[in-house]
């Protein structure tokens, strides 16, 4: 009954609130649509929504995006403006544009244009796109205060990212939010290797307009019968190339990634991550430490504005979130059957979003933010921080030892060997439960590793029940030390909290989902071995060769409470997350037959170390780089 009613309290305040809000624009603001010229000709289809109040000037915030701006029409307007309630109510001149080559937009569209560095070129970028925009705003539209901030999640993130080099003087907050910082590393690829979960998504990246629409015109190149079992259907469909030939031989997109199987130039120069320098107004990066899908961006445009920017004002923030969840309260903030609290995402509205574009556009000072503001998704507590990665947290080194043993700072037992066989024709799978093929996965990132621990072909280290409480922070680097009995593989490790046999119960649950023993996943991260010393140039294995895999998983926050275990799991696929290797080193996957797919005898040494919090590895992305 409890439950019932604290459900029917969470449906009954959002339903207000979106009573509330609902009629809000049309109250309060005035809609202009305009197709604002770029340097080379080309018009950006434009919407402007002005305050009705003119005693007063106000900031402009704008939203670039490749997913449509609608509602289209000055008479039509949409029931909410900007990042939040909050801010629409505060007042901003709010400003939405549909990028180059999307809906009502000129232009042909290209995933992540590629960076020219300089704003006086001729060539045009998202640099330069936003720069006229915001050029022929402040010339053109009415009581703004010559003060222009922007702001996005996913794509519109990376807009928000990509405006940050050269960046228009009157730019001067920047909130990229869940922003693709290198295709190569970001939703559709980690390490090198694919995500066959976002099969489904070519289609609206892929296919290039005809002429301005309101509509979407790439649905005929959808998968029309949606699987309801994406394990099974990945295995029917067989090797990639059967995805071209049966779904996207037409698509662009997918072609890209076809013809463009490694680190090339045409990736190269598609990385924004490396253009973060010199960087002269405010940036707050938003993430959510349970993002399937921009985990990567948010941490690295961070870090690297402030490698390169150190007099810029830079803040991270990372929450409890999937994709996006700070843009909407649900009141219970879960990410699958893991509970984090109540009204995350309207604290951080209300308390950070809003101090960051009110401080920096309206009131001319420095929002009084910490550096990095990062929840620790054990104790479900917000934690301010000077630096990130934090200093102040003390490393720590997990090693592998006889009988599943994880030990925390032990040492390493180089004379041990562990093994199992990985069979690309029977991958472990992503989920513990039968998904859907999905249009994006979240649901794993916090998801019971149980079905995992329990395969022969997953290795499994366990700690001893945690006495004290033990925080992991910052990046975490996979050290290990390998063999094969074949010429490639994959590699996934994965850090897991594993909940006490007593844990209670969460209420957002169904019945049947019990938290005690429950092996909830903290953070993995996949290596394609063949880019294990270049992206950029791919490598075979030697055969029974002890070879060294290092590389880095996503930073992480997160204290395991008294009580509680930590465990790490090793292996080799992870399906339909990602695409299966086929473990025999082949020029191109996307190439790959049936009968390329062998099982492997992987071997790890007991060499092999998991550190958390030290410095980040040295990463080749190309020969020669660091």
């Amino acid at each position: 009954m409890k439950k019932i009613y604290s459900s029917i309290l969470l449906l009954v305040a959002a339903l207000t609130t979106v009573f509330s809000q609902s009629t809000y624009p049309e109250e309060y603001y005035t809609k202009q649509e305009f197709e604002i010229p770029m340097r080379d000709g080309t018009t950006l289809f434009t919407q402007v929504y002005s305050p009705k109040d003119q005693s007063k000037k106000y900031p402009i915030l704008m939203k670039r995006t490749c997913y449509s701006v609608k509602p289209y029409g000055v008479d039509t307007l949409p029931k909410q403006l900007g990042p939040s309630v909050t801010l629409m109510k505060e007042g901003y001149i709010f400003v939405y544009q549909d990028v180059r080559g999307r809906y009502m937009s000129e232009g042909t569209f290209d995933n992540m244009r590629p960076n020219i560095p300089g704003n006086k070129k001729k060539d045009i970028d998202e640099s330069s796109d936003t720069f006229d925009t915001i050029e022929w705003l402040l010339k053109n539209v009415k009581n703004h205060n010559g003060k222009v901030g922007q702001w996005g999640i996913s794509y519109p993130g990376f807009y928000t990212a990509a405006a940050i080099p050269d960046a228009h003087p009157a730019l001067k907050a920047s909130s990229p939010q869940a922003p693709i910082g290198d295709f190569f590393f970001d939703d559709f690829h980690h390490n090198g290797a694919l995500l066959q979960s976002y099969l489904r998504a070519y289609p609206v990246f892929g296919k290039q307009k005809t002429e301005k629409t309101t509509e979407s015109w790439y649905k005929d190149q959808m998968i029309q019968d949606k699987p309801a079992d994406g394990y099974s259907f990945g295995l029917e469909l067989g090797p990639l190339k059967n995805v071209t030939e049966t779904y996207y031989k037409d698509n662009f997109f997918w072609n890209q990634m076809v013809e463009h199987p490694n680190y090339d130039e045409f990736w190269q120069k598609r990385g924004l991550i490396q253009h973060m320098k010199d960087v002269d107004h405010s940036v707050m990066t938003v993430g959510g430490l349970f993002d399937a899908e921009d985990l990567y961006g948010p941490l690295n445009i961070y870090k690297n504005i402030e490698k390169t920017s150190p007099d810029a004002f830079n803040i991270l923030v990372m929450g409890p979130w999937s994709h996006g969840d700070w843009a909407r309260e649900k009141g219970i903030q879960a990410v699958n059957h893991i509970c984090f609290g109540d009204s995350i995402s309207t604290f951080y509205q209300r308390e950070v979003e809003r101090e960051f574009f009110h401080a920096i556009l309206k009131e001319n000072r420095k929002p009084n933010l910490p550096e990095a503001f990062i929840f620790d998704t054990g104790t479900k507590k917000w934690n301010s921080f000077d630096e990130w990665p934090p200093k102040s947290i003390a490393p720590v080194t997990l090693s592998f030892h006889e009988n599943g043993k994880l030990e925390l700072n032990g040492t390493p037992n180089e004379d041990l060997v562990f093994d199992y066989v990985s069979d690309p024709m029977k991958p472990v799978a992503y989920r513990s439960v039968t998904e859907g093929l999905t249009f994006t996965p979240r649901k794993y990132m916090t998801d019971d590793q149980r079905h995992a621990s329990m395969r022969t072909d997953v290795l499994t280290f366990t700690s001893d029940v945690i006495d004290d409480p033990v925080t992991l922070a910052g990046e975490i680097n996979a050290k290990l030390k390998v063999a094969l009995s074949s010429t490639d593989a994959d590699f996934i490790v994965k850090l897991i909290d594993v909940h006490p046999q007593d844990h209670p119960d969460y209420e957002h649950n169904p019945e049947n989902i019990k938290m005690g023993g429950y092996q909830m996943l903290v953070r993995a991260e996949v290596m394609r071995g063949r880019f294990r010393n270049s992206f950029a140039t791919p490598e075979p294995f030697k055969p029974g060769e002890p070879t060294d895999v290092n590389f880095r998983l996503q930073d992480v926050l997160h204290t395991f409470k008294k009580g509680h275990k930590v465990m790490i799991q090793i292996h080799s696929t992870w399906f339909p997350y990602i695409d299966r290797n086929p473990q025999k080193y082949v020029e191109s996957i996307y190439e790959a037959d049936e009968d390329d797919f062998q099982k492997s005898t992987i071997q790890v040494y007991g060499s092999s170390v998991i550190e958390v919090g030290e410095d980040p590895l040295e990463i080749k992305l190309v020969p020669g780089d660091r």
